[in-house]
C-alpha cells in the first residue's frame, strides 16, 4: 500500500461479541452486517480487561493494564503514559486525530476535585472552547458522564463536557434529565431497563456521530486522518429511546440456553464477588456500586425485555455507523479508509444467572469480537487465530508507517486482517479487582487460546478452565481435572508467560469510575 489509509475506529460499550445480526443472535444491525460482508471478522478477540478504563487504556496505549497501570476502574490513566498513545504516534507521523464521545481514560466519579477533564468537577475548569490536545488526540469532544442513573444526579454545566453542556445548556434545558427518565410504556420491572422519552436527537450515540461527521467535513484534507467515534451504548442503564425500544420484540428476542447460576461448581471468588461488601465510606459510591452495578435474579420475562431494549440500543448505534458508512461514501474516502468496530468489553444478558459485568470472566465479558473494511482486506474473509484489541495500537500505527514506543506489548495485527494469520499463541486479560466493587481484592488473570481458557486468581492460586471447542458456554471447569493435566500445564506455562513489565505498585483509586 503506498498511500497511508485513513482510520475510523469505532467503538461500543459493553457489547458482546455474538450481539450482531451475522452472528446468529436476533438483534438488527444491516450497517454492521453490510461491514462484515465487506471486511473482515475477528470472532474471537479478547479485551485485556472486562471493565471500562483499564480495556480503554490498553486500546490507546497498547499495554497490559498491570503494565499502564490502571488496574481497575477508579484509576486514572497517568498522562505521561496517555500522551504515548497510538494517536500521539499518528500525529506525530503527520495525521490528523480526534477522539468523539466517551474516553473514560480517567475517573468521572472521583472522591474529591481533580484537575481533568473528565471529573465531575474539574471539569469545570476547561473553557467552552477546550477541545484538546487530550491522551495523544489533536482535537476531542467528550462525554464526561456516558451513562447516567436514576438515583444519582446527572453532571450539568459549568461541569462535564462537550455533550454535557450541548445537551443541558442547548437543547434539553433543566427538565432534561426528567425527560430521559419518564418510561414511554409499560415494563416488566426488569431491572435498570425502561423505554425512555428522551428524544433520539438527543442521545449521546447521535450527538457524537453529529460531531464526528462535523470534524470529517471540517478536517484538513491535506493529512490522513485518524478518527476514533467512541459511542456509550449499549452499557446499563439499558433506556432505548423511541422508536428503537420497540425494534425488537419482546416475545421474540433470544435468552441463552444456561441462565441459573450454578456457583456450587465455580471457584471461591464467583460467589465472593456477587455477595460481598463494598468497601466504600461514601453512601452514594456504595449505593451505586451495590445497586448500580449488580441486580437482582431476573424472570425469563424481564430478561427478554431487557435484552430488546439492550438489542434496540445496538440497532440505534447501528444506524448511525451507517451514517459514517455513508459519509465516508460520499466524500470518496471508503476506498482509502480502515474502518474498524469493537467494543471495550462484553455483558453477561443472562448467562450463568448473570447480568451486565463483574470479576466473573466469562466469554461473554471477555470476547468482544472485531470488524474491519478497507484496502487490502478480503471481503468476507473470517480471522481465525485469538485477536486481542491490545493490539488496536500497534495495527494502527502500522497501517499509518510508524510504530509504538518499544515498552507497549501491542502486536500489528494488519497480517491477520490481511489474510496472513494471527500473531498469537494466546492472549491475555488482567483485573485487579478492588474490595470497592465486592470487599474483597481478586488478582484475576485469564489466558486465552481461542479454544481454551483459564482464569486464576493470583493470591489464592484458585482458578477455573474450559475447553471452549467442546464446551463454548463454559459449563464444565476442568481446574485441577485429572483428565485436563496436560492442557491445564500449558495455559499456565503461558499464563506466566504474561509478556511485558508487570508494575507492582499502582495509583490510589481516584473514585469509583
Amino acid at each position: 500500500m503506498s498511500k497511508r489509509p485513513n482510520i475510523v475506529f469505532i467503538t461500543s460499550d459493553q457489547q458482546r461479541a455474538d450481539c450482531y445480526g451475522f452472528a446468529g443472535r436476533r438483534v438488527k444491525t444491516p450497517h454492521l452486517d453490510r461491514l462484515r460482508a465487506e471486511g473482515v471478522h475477528a470472532p474471537t478477540c479478547i479485551t485485556p480487561a472486562p471493565v471500562c478504563q483499564p480495556a480503554r487504556a490498553s486500546i490507546l496505549t497498547g499495554k497490559l493494564p498491570k503494565t499502564h497501570g490502571v488496574k481497575d476502574n477508579g484509576i486514572d490513566l497517568r498522562p505521561e503514559i496517555g500522551n504515548r498513545s497510538f494517536a500521539r504516534q499518528l500525529s506525530e507521523a503527520g495525521y490528523a486525530t480526534a477522539l468523539i464521545g466517551k474516553a473514560h481514560f480517567a475517573s468521572t466519579q472521583t472522591f474529591a476535585p481533580r484537575q481533568n477533564p473528565e471529573c465531575k468537577s474539574g471539569s469545570a475548569d476547561y473553557p467552552a472552547d477546550w477541545h484538546g490536545p487530550y491522551m495523544g488526540f489533536d482535537h476531542v469532544e467528550l462525554v464526561t458522564q456516558g451513562h447516567w442513573h436514576k438515583f444519582r444526579p446527572p453532571i450539568t454545566p459549568p461541569n462535564g463536557q462537550h455533550y454535557e453542556k450541548w445537551f443541558f445548556d442547548t437543547v434539553g434545558g433543566k427538565d432534561a434529565f426528567d425527560l430521559w427518565k419518564d418510561e414511554t410504556r409499560p415494563g416488566t420491572g426488569a431491572a435498570q431497563t425502561w423505554s425512555s422519552a428522551l428524544p433520539v436527537a438527543w442521545h449521546s450515540s447521535t450527538w457524537a456521530t453529529d460531531r464526528a461527521l462535523r470534524w470529517l467535513h471540517k478536517r484538513d484534507e491535506s493529512k490522513p486522518f485518524c478518527l476514533w467515534l467512541s459511542l456509550p451504548d449499549p452499557h446499563h442503564p439499558f433506556d432505548c429511546p423511541e422508536p428503537w425500544s420497540r425494534l425488537h420484540d419482546r416475545d421474540e428476542v433470544d435468552l441463552p440456553a444456561h441462565r441459573t447460576k450454578d456457583l456450587d461448581r465455580r471457584p471461591w471468588w464467583h460467589r465472593a464477588s456477587l455477595e460481598g461488601e463494598p468497601q466504600l465510606d461514601d453512601p452514594l459510591f456504595k449505593k451505586f456500586r451495590k445497586q448500580g452495578t449488580r441486580i437482582p435474579d431476573q424472570s425469563d420475562e424481564q430478561l427478554r425485555d431487557m435484552t430488546a431494549n439492550y438489542y434496540g440500543m445496538i440497532s440505534l448505534i447501528d444506524h448511525n455507523v451507517g451514517r459514517i458508512m455513508a459519509a465516508l461514501a460520499d466524500e470518496g474516502l471508503a476506498e482509502d479508509t480502515i474502518v474498524i468496530y469493537t467494543s471495550d468489553h462484553g455483558d453477561y444478558m443472562g448467562d450463568h444467572g448473570l447480568y451486565l459485568k463483574g470479576p466473573i470472566l466469562y466469554d461473554s465479558l471477555l470476547n468482544v469480537g472485531m470488524i474491519a473494511r478497507g484496502p487490502g482486506i478480503a471481503p468476507g474473509s473470517t480471522v481465525t487465530d485469538v485477536a486481542t484489541t491490545l493490539d488496536l495500537a500497534a495495527t494502527f500505527c502500522d497501517y499509518a508507517g510508524t510504530q509504538m514506543p518499544d515498552d507497549a506489548q501491542s502486536v500489528s495485527m494488519r497480517g491477520a486482517l490481511e489474510g496472513q494469520g494471527g500473531a498469537h499463541e494466546a492472549v491475555y486479560a488482567e483485573w485487579d479487582v478492588s474490595p470497592s466493587r465486592c470487599g474483597v481484592r481478586l488478582d484475576l488473570r485469564s489466558v486465552h487460546t481461542g479454544d481454551s481458557k483459564l482464569t486464576v486468581e493470583l493470591q489464592s492460586g484458585a482458578g477455573e478452565m474450559y475447553d471452549l471447542t467442546n464446551d463454548p458456554d463454559e459449563m464444565n471447569n476442568l481446574w485441577d481435572d485429572p483428565a485436563a493435566a496436560d492442557l491445564q500445564a500449558r495455559l499456565v506455562a503461558l499464563l506466566r508467560a504474561r509478556p511485558g513489565v508487570e508494575l507492582t505498585s499502582f495509583d490510589p483509586p481516584s473514585g469509583v469510575a
